[in-house]
């Protein structure tokens, strides 16, 4: 399937008004770059072109020209079946992410089976200076790295981040709702001992207790740890939060039985 194949695929497939709210809930791309193509179609659309073999050429054409391009190349690397080739794909395809919902909704299968060749290129990605490059890398660790696999080391790298990218603190600030609803008693020193910056701490908590998964006693005892906030700390990250572009939704990358995006 040629690209040109792929997009006039892509354009019988719009839904407009699909696209119009798109539009306002992924700000850090260009609006004449979504097409507006709901997500089902998109992943039964990634499955044929890996069954056809045309996959191939198309994760060799990067940078891609719309959001839609990029979602597809997201869930072509999601099935894939060889370990190795799937990984270094993903590298490649990394650097151009742009935005959360590529990152979040991007999450290979075949990881949960390979999940120590995962994790050392975790440790690689939290490094990395690009945004979506961490926070993918948060997200894969939040996904796969908080139940039986789970570790205290890992927390603690994540807690090591510091970033002025709203897009990363958000995810850690998930992270560690989410790990406060799986590892209470080992995370909660993080959050008692303000381990992460003032917005971060303050969001986690927000998260926390939004969370079916945390008892009252608990909710009760982590608004009870709430950080002030100094004079200017956060204001950009706030007024970031605050846009009104981060509407909660139904979202791809949420805890079972909790809705919300995590933008």
């Amino acid at each position: 399937m040629t690209k040109a194949e792929i997009y006039k695929r892509l354009k019988d497939l719009q839904d407009t008004k699909y696209r119009q709210m798109q539009q306002k809930i992924i700000p850090t791309v260009p609006a004449e770059s979504i097409i507006g193509v709901r997500t089902p179609e998109l992943k039964m659309l990634a499955k044929e072109m890996i069954k056809s073999g045309g996959h191939q050429a198309f994760l060799k054409h990067l940078p891609h020209t719309h959001f839609e391009e990029n979602q597809l190349h997201a869930f072509i690397l999601s099935e894939l079946k060889d370990p190795d080739a799937c990984m270094d794909e993903l590298i490649k395809f990394l650097p151009y992410v742009d935005n959360w919902a590529t990152c979040d909704q991007m999450s290979p299968k075949i990881f949960k089976k390979h999940k120590q060749m995962l994790l050392a290129h975790i440790k690689d990605w939290l490094k990395s200076e690009q945004t979506y490059t961490v926070r993918f890398g948060v997200g894969m660790l939040m996904q796969h790295f908080l139940d039986e696999d789970y570790d205290p080391r890992y927390p603690e790298m994540v807690a090591k981040l510091r970033s002025d990218e709203y897009y990363v603190n958000m995810m850690i600030a998930w992270y560690f709702a989410t790990a406060l609803a799986k590892q209470y008693e080992s995370v909660l020193p993080f959050i008692e001992e303000k381990r992460l910056d003032t917005w971060t701490h303050n969001k986690a908590i927000q998260k926390s207790v939004e969370s079916r998964r945390i008892t009252d006693a608990q909710k009760q005892y982590l608004r009870s740890l709430k950080a002030a906030r100094k004079e200017g700390e956060g204001d950009a990250l706030q007024k970031f939060s605050n846009s009104g572009l981060f509407t909660r939704m139904g979202g791809a990358f949420h805890d079972k039985g909790e809705a919300g995006r995590r933008v």
